[in-house]
Parts: C-alpha cells; structure tokens; sequence
C-alpha cells in the first residue's frame, strides 16, 4: 500500500481535507480542527497535506520552514488505517522535505498524551525536549537533527 501526499493549494482543497477528516479529527489534541483555524494556519506559512491511501484521506499534516528548520507536525491516522506502516511514511515525508529544503533541523509537535507517537519519534530518532506548548501545555515538542 503506498501513500499519496496531496498538498492543499487552495480554499476549495482545505475545505475538501477539512469536510473528508471532520469526523476523525474533531478531538485531535493539539489542533483546533475547524475550517477557519486550519485556514489560519495555511495564512500562517504551514503547508497542509491530505494524506491519502487509495484515494482516501486518512491523516492530514502540516509542516513550514523557517529559520533553517522545519516545524511538523500531523494529525492522527484514521482508526481503520493504524497499525499498517503509514505513520513511519509520514515521519519519512517530512525527513525528505527537510532534506530537499537543506534544513538542519525537524522540529515535531505531539500531543503530550500521544505515547504511540512518542514510540515514533524515537524509533525515528527524535529526542523530546522540555519545551510544552499550547494553552495548558498539551504539545510536546520533539527534535532531530537532519544530517
């Protein structure tokens, strides 16, 4: 099974990965998942991907560049695709992004409850920092050095 990663370049593709993922991501932590809040954060210089498996989407992710580092971070596979490989694919996309834009660093937010990507992370070779964000410090910020 092989992954698709279909960049939003318009209103009318947020508005497509937004409508296809409400249901499975409306309790993401770490993501204010609604329509304006994800138009927001495109404003806000992050890319947004559909993450698509035989032409469904079954995660979204975001990541941007800025100063020689790229910030990533993504939302939850959906429960029917767990478990097959996928979120080692992303983790995969974003260390390839990172390498074409010549960055030094990844720098990747998670939910401060997420131990199934704290276990990714490090597989990755990710190291967890002591930096917490959000309102009640629900993010856990992870980083990699891109060699």
């Amino acid at each position: 099974m092989s992954l698709d990663f279909v960049k939003a370049n318009n209103s009318k593709d947020i508005k497509m990965i937004y409508d296809y993922n409400l249901d499975a991501f409306s309790d993401s932590p770490g993501f204010n998942w609604n329509f304006d809040e994800i138009k927001k954060e495109v404003k806000d210089g992050w890319n947004l991907y559909g993450v698509e498996e035989s032409g469904e989407i079954i995660a979204a992710l975001f990541y941007k560049i800025k100063d020689n580092t790229l910030y990533s971070k993504n939302t939850s596979i959906k429960l029917s695709h767990q478990g097959s490989g996928f979120s080692h694919k992303i983790k995969d996309f974003f260390e390839k992004e990172a390498k074409e834009q010549k960055v030094k660093q990844i720098i990747h937010y998670c939910s401060i409850d997420n131990f199934r990507m704290y276990s990714l992370n490090e597989s990755h070779g990710y190291v967890k920092t002591d930096k917490r964000l959000g309102e009640k410090g629900q993010v856990v910020e992870w980083i990699k050095q891109v060699k």
